[in-house]
């Protein structure tokens, strides 16, 4: 018997029992953390008050007291969800459920991450959740050049031992940079990221990665923003949408290839759902459901408006089997990947979210390093990345002259001297490609500028997963590129070197001589 079809079984009533008495599977997340397999989202907590006013906390507090009685007693929020914290807070202030559990994000702008600016950041969730613990923080991180996440996550496992956190998870990490912080031996229990019938990335190489390592995903987006239902079967496409969340999935269907290739996917899922005696939103959650990393999916909650509970309960009564899931592949082939990996969607075009193209925010982000003007040279800037090296020898990070920008070589030296990723080329590779991109925006330009790059290889045997690394930041840029094998790298566990050289756009970067910072 499959282990979904034996959940399935496990958790379908006898005739005696009634539906109301079916309650959603449970999974262990991490050890002593029991969590439902459905977890309510209330990220629309914040879409309900963008008129301004707050939820009232007592009211929240008791729809959430409602979801928790039938079982759905696992809630996730974060720190920008409008008052979804309060409302979480009030209710486990109360005592009326005490099996409640209560996630939560810490989404800082990037900036030094040092031990006060990350108990702050914990100690503001602690009080507006009215607990001593948080049963599981999840940490975002909008751009991976600058490598305070590191800083950020290694804080939070103190904050750990000294049990203000249960459990560390992430949210929208992608794969590689999953795989950074796991090489640094952070307990990481979980990482929270789209999947659904329409966004697939995550049953790739971060759902290998998380079986391999023992982390856990949570899921959301799994109804595409209510779009993945009969209501949108056979319907055209709205002229507008009247939610944040309806926003954002409208661009994942254009990324995906349009309301026709919406409208295959839910015709195949309808066939199936109407096999099983289901919903259509049924088959797309339990699809996601049955991905052997998942453990459980995140559903959104419109608290006092529209609650769905009879019938994700049934989500647990039946099970896709061979045939459903084939006739869902098939549809598949009408849709095209979405770009990136998890979490891309933040971080990169075409920005699949709410708010659309967030290059703005992050071109607001200070760069790493200041650059400063070379004495005596009217079109010349260098940065100092901090390395002891750089005075000693003489040299600096990067240098630019007119349009060119040349990146020393660059190894995964983290703050002062702390080695990132030993023992693993591909983590040391993810690090220093990260360094190389902060180097370079702090000097004006951007690795779409990049025309060549040199690598320098410990041992041969490395090739391919560096060479794939590298694959990730430049495969729609296609510098020219040099690897060779060197006899040694200076440095105790140093696999990997790599320099660059950029030359920037004239036409899209306005003087040849950028203005200091």
């Amino acid at each position: 018997m499959s282990e979904a079809l034996a959940e399935s079984r496990a958790n379908t009533p006898n005739p005696a029992t009634s539906q109301a008495a079916l309650r959603p599977a449970r999974t262990m997340l991490a050890p002593g953390l029991e969590i439902s397999r459905i977890v309510t989202g209330l990220w629309q907590v914040a879409d309900m008050e963008r008129g301004g006013t707050p939820l009232d906390p007592a009211k929240g507090a008791a729809d959430l007291a409602a979801y928790a009685a039938q079982g759905f007693d696992t809630f996730d929020m974060a720190d920008h969800y409008g008052s979804a914290e309060v409302i979480a807070g009030t209710l486990l202030a109360s005592g009326a459920q005490p099996a409640v559990r209560a996630f939560t994000k810490w989404c800082p702008p990037p900036g030094t991450m040092s031990a006060a600016v990350v108990r702050e950041g914990v100690r503001r969730s602690l009080d507006r959740l009215q607990t001593d613990c948080i049963d599981l923080l999840q940490f975002h991180w909008w751009t991976f050049d600058h490598p305070g996440y590191i800083d950020a996550m290694l804080e939070l496992a103190k904050l750990r031992q000294e049990g203000l956190i249960a459990h560390i998870g992430l949210a929208n990490f992608d794969t590689a940079h999953l795989r950074v912080l796991l090489n640094e031996g952070i307990p990481i229990a979980s990482n929270q990221v789209c999947m659904s019938l329409l966004d697939r990335r995550g049953t790739e190489a971060m759902s290998a990665l998380c079986l391999e390592r023992g982390v856990k995903l949570l899921t959301y987006g799994v109804l595409g923003g209510g779009f993945l239902s009969e209501r949108w079967l056979g319907a055209n496409a709205p002229a507008e949408v009247p939610d944040w969340s309806k926003m954002k999935y409208q661009r994942f269907i254009h990324a995906v290839g349009g309301w026709e290739a919406l409208q295959t996917v839910l015709k195949a899922a309808h066939k199936v759902a109407h096999k099983h005696a289901v919903s259509l939103s049924n088959v797309a959650t339990r699809w996601v459901l049955e991905q052997p990393a998942v453990a459980a999916v995140i559903v959104g909650a419109r608290l006092g408006e529209s609650e769905h509970r009879a019938d994700n309960l049934k989500l647990f009564d039946f099970a896709l089997d061979a045939q459903d899931h084939a006739a869902i592949n098939r549809a598949f082939a009408a849709t095209q990947r979405l770009p990136g990996d998890c979490g891309d969607e933040y971080r990169h075009p075409p920005f699949l979210t709410a708010s659309g193209d967030l290059s703005h925010h992050l071109e607001a982000v200070a760069p790493l390093w200041r650059r400063q003007p070379v004495t005596g040279y009217a079109n010349r800037w260098t940065i100092n990345s901090g390395s002891v090296w750089e005075p000693i020898a003489g040299y600096s990070r990067a240098v630019r002259i007119g349009e060119r920008i040349l990146v020393s070589g660059t190894t995964a030296t983290h703050g002062n001297g702390h080695l990132v990723g030993r023992g693993d080329a591909s983590v040391q590779a993810t690090y220093i490609l990260d360094k190389i991109s902060a180097s370079i925006k702090a000097l004006g330009g951007k690795l779409q500028d990049v025309v060549r790059t040199r690598i320098y290889l410990k041992d041969a045997a490395h090739c391919e997963q560096v060479s794939r690394v590298h694959g990730t930041y430049f495969g729609d840029i296609r510098p020219a590129n040099t690897l060779v094998e060197v006899s040694a790298l200076i440095g105790d566990g140093y696999l990997v070197e790599i320099e660059a050289e950029a030359i920037v756009d004239a036409a899209g970067a306005g003087d040849a001589a950028p203005t200091p910072i």
